[in-house]
């Protein structure tokens, strides 16, 4: 049996190796249409790849994919985030949870999740061509046509995992899958303001961003960037908000209480509490809430608190100002930034076009469909790369002896 993976990534590779394993008189070949090899597993998380989480029960897993969702509960039954921790473990590789449950290599560099792979590969007989980018698919009988720019291949069975992929979408609607409309997640804000000029690298361990007008909100760690903010707060919200953001052109207003979760009345309270015991301090020199100095500094200043204003003498109109923009930050965003190589896009294949409990197109039999190819994505925290383990082990584990 002939098996072509077309696409050279995550799910492409973890499908690969998974079929090469179990079926070792299969010949397993891996199109990549780039130079590159698991291009996306090297630059996650910060070039430290978050492989997966530490959530394991399907329950907790699920509402972490604005798409997909509950369609995905037998998935993660089936194979889910301990049994990922497991398979890399047995090949030598151990993992680590963070506090806020992502899981790394333990240590802490994606090229130890690449080695592993294409030494799984090689060890298991798969073979790997780059520079073949898919042209078109075409079934003839039970066979598949694989059509790249340089040449035409044959299978008995093929796996499509291109991820976002303009061009491959464009062969599979060309068969006749319909594909859900396809837009930007997991995206930045594009803000230009004052407030945040030349602080970049500023981070805030947990805050509250909300996009008005909307039911739109997310909490956690926010950074300021050159191009406005990111960080997990912001990430999350893209993704949930990928659909609504693209209708407003990614031009809206955000919210952000730096604080956290206090309440204006909250923060007044805190402020006046440490202006009673320190009455005599500066307000720029002492930062309060754990915020970071130079932001604290700069909002000090942005409020008009003059930079020998003691505690003491704060008045009610300084107060106010100094409680809105701590907790009730209003920010013009003008746009969204994405990094190319860690791109994810809401949209793909309907998932109604393939069996869940196989991967295998309904309407096509012998080709499969795993990954980001699919209407499936998931906020940040390894949910995607989850989504693509899972998928390809179930491919992995349908196909005949």
């Amino acid at each position: 049996m002939k098996v072509i993976v077309i696409g050279g990534g995550a799910a492409g590779f973890f499908a690969a190796i998974n079929i090469a394993e179990k079926h070792p008189d299969y010949q397993v070949t891996i199109l990549e249409k780039s130079n590159k090899l698991l291009s996306k597993v090297k630059v996650s998380g910060g070039g430290r790849c978050n492989v997966t989480n530490a959530r394991t029960k399907p329950s907790e897993l699920v509402p972490f994919y604005p798409r997909g969702n509950k369609k995905l509960h037998p998935l993660f039954k089936t194979f889910t985030t301990s049994d990922m921790v497991d398979w890399l473990n047995q090949r030598g590789v151990e993992t680590k949870a963070e506090d806020d449950q992502r899981m790394f290599p333990i240590t802490d560099d994606s090229q130890t999740i690449i080695d592993c792979f294409l030494k799984e590969a090689k060890k298991h007989g798969v073979t790997i061509i780059q520079n073949e980018a898919l042209t078109k698919l075409e079934q003839q009988n039970d066979r598949w046509l694989v059509h790249t720019k340089a040449t035409t291949y044959e299978a008995g069975k093929v796996i499509v995992a291109t991820g976002s992929s303009t061009a491959t979408w464009k062969v599979l609607q060309e068969l006749g899958l319909e594909l859900t409309p396809l837009v930007p997640s997991l995206f930045t804000f594009n803000i230009k303001d004052p407030r945040l000029q030349d602080l970049q690298g500023i981070s805030f361990n947990q805050a509250l961003v909300k996009v008005t007008g909307t039911k739109l909100e997310e909490s956690g760690p926010l950074l300021i960037t050159h191009w406005g903010l990111s960080g997990p707060a912001v990430l999350k919200l893209s993704s949930r908000g990928a659909y609504e953001l693209a209708d407003k052109n990614y031009r809206f207003d955000v919210i952000i209480n730096f604080t956290g979760a206090l309440k204006p009345d909250e923060i007044r309270k805190h402020i006046q509490e440490y202006a009673e015991a320190n009455p005599k301090r500066k307000v720029i020199n002492y930062p309060l809430f754990e915020l970071p100095k130079r932001f604290w500094e700069r909002m000090v200043d942005h409020c008009g608190i003059g930079a020998k204003t003691p505690f003491m003498e704060l008045s009610k109109k300084h107060m106010n100002k100094l409680v809105e923009e701590l907790g009730q930050g209003r920010y013009a965003v003008d746009g969204k930034s994405t990094f190319k190589e860690e791109f994810v896009t809401a949209g793909g294949i309907k998932l109604s076009e393939v069996d869940l409990s196989t991967f295998e197109c309904k309407r096509f039999p012998n080709l499969y469909l795993v990954g980001e190819v699919l209407d499936i994505d998931a906020l940040t925290g390894g949910f995607n790369f989850q989504a693509c383990w899972s998928a390809g082990w179930v491919v992995s584990e349908t196909f005949e002896i």
